[in-house]
């Protein structure tokens, strides 16, 4: 299992990711899960990923491979005209991918992965949306600000009632290490280290990469932080009376 998360703010877009991929207590391993492709000037694409690890790695390595050679298969996610077309050439390539892993009589869902893409083209809004395994897709809009693929759950309920589009990129840093550190707290099939990717809208580069490891002192900080203002609230709250 895998966390991702996507989220839109009015400054632009902020991604997520945990690495850490599982086969069992015994075989746990770290991959990343976010990749990118910029175009410094034209676009920024972000995509995160979450399944079966072997699919996900065959699409995400078809996009790169037909984005370095589009006279093979025009146009790659690089000559796209709108995010939208981006999506579903992600989509068809999802697709492409498990009907190649999965033959007729073969169970496909075992080689489902989700997607969560998003980035923004020259004169275009910055854009964002969720590609299921079937290679259809939705898109973000005022109702649904974030996507989240894999273990999401745990990580919801801080989202929900803590997004504000008009906050800043750091206030979504601290809030999406809260959801996630909920999430590393309940399923030990996600793991760190955390990659996070903000994307300033209209800039057409990336505006900052990090990667979080385990002895980070500002994810510490955050994580402790949560604790006791969990515990301060839960005491503030009217006892029950008979």
């Amino acid at each position: 299992m895998t966390y991702c998360v996507g989220l839109k703010i009015d400054r632009g877009l902020v991604f997520m990711s945990d690495t850490r991929t599982n086969a069992g207590v015994d075989n746990v391993s770290t991959f990343r899960k976010m990749h990118s492709w910029v175009r410094p000037g034209e676009r920024v694409l972000v995509l995160l990923s979450a399944g079966n690890l072997a699919t996900t790695q065959a699409v995400v390595s078809l996009l790169e491979e037909r984005s370095k050679a589009p006279d093979d298969r025009n146009p790659t996610i690089l000559e796209a005209a709108s995010m939208y077309q981006v999506a579903r050439l992600v989509g068809d390539t999802v697709k492409e991918v498990i009907q190649q892993s999965a033959p007729t009589g073969q169970n496909a869902d075992a080689f489902g992965a989700s997607f969560i893409l998003g980035g923004q083209i020259n004169g275009m809004e910055p854009r964002l949306f969720l590609i299921y395994p079937e290679g259809n897709f939705i898109e973000s809009g005022e109702d649904t600000p974030f996507f989240q693929i894999g273990e999401t759950k745990y990580g919801k309920p801080i989202l929900v009632r803590a997004h504000d589009p008009a906050m800043s990129f750091e206030e979504t840093v601290k809030l999406l290490l809260v959801s996630f550190d909920s999430t590393l707290k309940s399923n030990l099939s996600v793991g760190m280290p955390l990659d996070l990717l903000y994307y300033e809208r209209d800039s057409y580069e990336i505006a900052l990469q990090k990667r979080f490891e385990q002895d980070d002192a500002y994810f510490k900080a955050i994580s402790e932080g949560w604790s006791t203002a969990l515990k301060t609230a839960f005491g503030s709250l009217p006892d029950f009376t008979r």
